[in-house]
């Protein structure tokens, strides 16, 4: 297809005479039809992964990149005046996921797509995401967040389904979202939607809106306000919804390919992305059952046939429902899920492996290892850690489904799309192989001592954060120095990730300029993170960071040399602006509580260096670049555990016995914090500091504060620094999702 055609049959201009919205709609229209072209179903096997989340980020580019006419589209573009840059501004980011999980989602999709093989997401046409974040009076404030409009990425499809609920009926249509592989296939992202939404339910700019009213709200939001019983209701509908629209989808997909239900694990296979989607398994029990078969063999068939993946040892995050939640949603799967139940506690006395346990809740983790085939972690450490500790009770009872496989990110986004001098560079010296084979990455690793390829290493580096200085302060008004360091933490917001340390060490700093000790090389702390809206303490922590922001913004004796930023509304755009700029990155999660993290490959790819605990795939890393390439701090898994089984961390101790970390905290409530912020929030996440500290912030913050200092002072030798950055980028080809996609399919999957 040709853009000046396209442009010409749906503007009747040319090119130069378009206006950046016009061009990205025939970018757009042009696009979709070269995708259509690849689009294949070959293959008796089919993998379809289940997610409640898929961050897939804006399209555009990403989906030039993979059908091979990036170049040469910006090339036509450029020739007649216009940027490529400008018009991708024009597109909206997909409100369709919120952190890791959900990107993790969306670059699967993508080597699913590249390896060529049969598979499709599942998940929901979410109308406002999980909500835009907008600051006001250095306090987090939700709004909608729309994104869907009458000419987009999504398809609308003649596949509608009827659902059923406790006492009502909806209708299911599904919509697509074509994922273009590189130099390969286009494969699915379905996406179902209720006939019945109504997006005027939310009013004056904010999140409320009637949670009762299911036929009108059930896809307005990712993870609704759950503060309150309508709220963890509306979750299970949600759920439900998604899981049996996509059951019906398989069913009829497989019968179509010849499938006679008895032998549906031959057709179908169902990756099962963290708990959410847990209600498939006795969802298609249930269809099966209607349609003929007995109780026993729909068991036995599913089992064959569903595979789960575990992304947290947080016990919170491992949904447990209330039965009488599912007696008023799903009444119709009580009788499959008490028979799932039952025979567990008939073969095993063991209650913690129990699927409804003495307070009626019913764990769907544990539907999910007792009636999967597959139980995999996603970094070597939680991996290990479930096995020994917080599933060894299923992992004694079957060692054979438990595997690991670590997670992945796409290089052909986080490299290629964003960082495109960088690739342009790596390209140029071991050449294009890496972009399908990413090991070939390896092959830096003999210019780490070419002073020229390590200045240009530097060069494109300083390029990025340029760039990025550019970005915000057209963006969101931020003025930032690019020749400071830039130290960037950019994760979803939870106590266990651990911002709140890292604004610690903030206030440290803060203290040293203000006694004379200034650093050399300025110090520029980025963050960028949403917190759910009922999370408390975790906004606490935001208005902290902001609340420095400030204090640090107006002291003409500080700013010079330290400057805090919480950039506002953190998504994929932003993150693919952040992870090029950035010199540190930090991934100071408690350990043992990090599933993997994968903000730290992409990092990684893009030259910077890690700050981190012995956490989640940071092992991984650590083992890959050697000591000397990656600044680790803090207790080890191990030990943390152990504090855990003693209940033996007391966070008073250490604020006591420590003045540096005594006078850090106290700051939070000091007379100059409390005239910029709320007395409220900085006193509850004062006190929660020193009173309970669940993920042991002041137990690290010393071993944590010294080797960011060892890693300040390292970045003045910047040829040793560019050397650092380079064996970085050397090793990253490991955590490919390419890599990981192909494991999944050798070991669980078996597609081909």
């Amino acid at each position: 297809m040709n853009l000046a055609e396209v442009a010409k049959t749906r503007c009747g201009k040319e090119i130069k005479d378009c206006t950046n919205e016009e061009l990205y709609y025939s970018l757009l229209e042009m696009t979709k039809g070269m995708a259509k072209d690849k689009v294949s179903n070959d293959g008796k096997k089919k993998l379809y992964y289940i997610s409640a989340e898929f961050l897939i980020g804006k399209l555009l580019s990403n989906n030039l990149i993979n059908l091979g006419i990036y170049e040469d589209v910006k090339k036509v573009l450029e020739e007649n005046g216009k940027s490529l840059t400008e018009i991708e501004e024009v597109e909206p980011e997909p409100s369709l996921g919120n952190g890791g999980l959900g990107r993790l989602a969306a670059c699967f999709l993508d080597s699913i797509a590249t390896l060529g093989l049969n598979g499709d997401g599942v998940g929901l046409n979410y109308h406002y995401g999980l909500f835009k974040q907008v600051f006001y009076n250095n306090l987090q404030s939700e709004t909608p967040n729309p994104w869907i409009e009458k000419e987009s990425w999504l398809t609308k499809t003649d596949v509608v389904y009827p659902i059923s609920f406790g006492g009502f009926n909806l209708t299911s249509r599904m919509y697509d979202i074509d994922v273009i592989g590189y130099d390969n296939r286009t494969t699915k992202l379905h996406l179902f939607d209720v006939e019945t939404v109504d997006e005027g339910m939310v009013k004056d700019d904010n999140i409320n809106f009637d949670k009762e009213d299911i036929g009108r709200n059930l896809t307005l939001f990712l993870y609704p306000d759950d503060s309150d019983d309508a709220g963890r209701i509306l979750r299970v509908y949600q759920q439900y919804f998604m899981v049996s629209s996509g059951a019906r989808l398989i069913l009829d997909e497989a019968v179509a390919r010849g499938c006679n239900l008895h032998d549906l694990a031959d057709y179908a296979t169902i990756q099962i992305n963290d708990t959410h989607p847990t209600m498939v398994i006795p969802e298609l029990i249930r269809l099966l059952m209607e349609r003929g078969i007995g109780i026993d063999e729909a068991i036995s068939i599913v089992s064959k046939a569903c595979a789960y993946t575990n992304h947290t040892i947080l016990a919170e995050a491992l949904e447990k429902w209330p039965m009488h939640y599912l007696e008023k949603a799903v009444p119709q799967l009580l009788p499959i899920i008490y028979e799932l139940h039952n025979r567990i506690a008939a073969k095993y006395e063991d209650k913690s492996v129990a699927i409804i346990d003495d307070e009626k809740r019913v764990h769907m983790a544990h539907i999910d290892i007792h009636y999967g085939y597959s139980v995999n972690g996603v970094a070597y450490l939680h991996t290990e850690i479930l096995k020994n500790s917080e599933l060894n009770n299923f992992y004694k009872l079957y060692p054979e489904k438990f595997n690991n496989k670590t997670n992945g990110i796409t290089f052909r986004r986080w490299l290629l799309h964003c960082n495109p001098s960088l690739a342009k560079l790596i390209e140029e010296l071991i050449g294009p192989g890496f972009k399908k084979d990413a090991m070939e990455l390896e092959k830096l690793a003999s210019f780490a001592n070419d002073d020229s390829v390590l200045d240009r290493l530097l060069g494109v580096k300083t390029e990025a954060k340029a760039e990025l200085k550019n970005y915000l302060k057209h963006t969101q008004g931020i003025e930032l120095n690019e020749n400071s360091i830039f130290d960037i933490q950019v994760k979803r917001l939870h106590e266990y990730k651990r911002q709140q340390m890292n604004a610690l060490y903030v206030i440290q700093k803060y203290f040293e300029i203000k006694e004379g000790k200034k650093p050399s090389t300025p110090i520029t702390v980025l963050f960028g993170a949403k917190a759910a809206p009922a999370y408390i303490i975790a906004k606490d922590i935001i208005h902290l960071i902001l609340c420095l922001q400030q204090l640090i913004d107006n002291d003409p004796e500080v700013s010079p040399y330290l400057k805090v930023v919480m950039v506002e509304n953190y998504n994929v755009t932003l993150a693919e602006k952040l992870i090029p700029a950035a010199d540190i990155h930090e991934q100071i999660s408690l350990a043992s509580k990090e599933a993997s993290g994968t903000s730290n490959m992409k990092f990684m790819l893009n030259g910077a260096v890690a700050l981190g605990t012995m956490d989640g795939a940071n092992v991984e890393i650590a083992d890959l670049v050697g000591e000397d390439n990656i600044y680790i701090f803090g207790e080890s898994s191990d030990a943390v555990i152990d504090h855990y089984a003693k209940s033996d961390y007391v966070s008073k101790d250490f604020y006591e016995k420590d003045g540096d970390i005594k006078r850090a905290v106290d700051f939070i409530v000091s007379e100059e914090l409390l005239k910029i912020g709320q007395r409220e929030n900085l006193q509850r996440l004062h006190d929660e500091l020193i009173n309970k500290d669940w993920f042991m912030t002041l137990l690290d913050l010393k071993s944590y504060k010294e080797q960011k200092e060892k890693a300040l002072k390292d970045y003045e030798d910047r040829r040793a620094w560019a050397k650092k950055m380079l064996v970085n980028i050397s090793k990253a080809g490991f955590f490919s999702s390419d890599r990981t996609i192909k494991q999944y399919n050798d070991e669980v999957w078996k597609l081909n």
